[in-house]
């Protein structure tokens, strides 16, 4: 929203340069991208966890296993964390 604001406030700047307003668009298309990437990643774990599951009446289950996991993993070590974890799944 703040990299909106400053969009909107650069159009009301008549002296403004173009490539401030780019640089500002470029910033924000390069942090849409990393939310992308970082959704993408939980959605395909989130995925093969669901898929992982028989879906009976077995109190164990692997997407609870899982995701548990991936709440306890420190931020660097989550994506090791998803794979072990989905291995355990399986």
């Amino acid at each position: 929203m703040e990299q909106i604001r400053e969009l909107l406030s650069l159009w009301q700047d008549t002296g403004r340069a173009s490539q401030d307003v780019k640089a500002i668009a470029m910033q924000h298309v390069t942090e849409l991208d990393k939310r992308i990437v970082e959704m993408t990643e939980m959605r395909d774990t989130l995925r093969h966890l669901a898929n992982a599951c028989a879906s009976d009446y077995r109190p164990e289950c692997p997407i609870l296993v899982g995701l548990a996991a991936t709440a306890q993993a420190p931020k660097a070590g989550t994506r090791r964390k998803h794979a072990s974890c989905l291995a355990d799944a399986e």
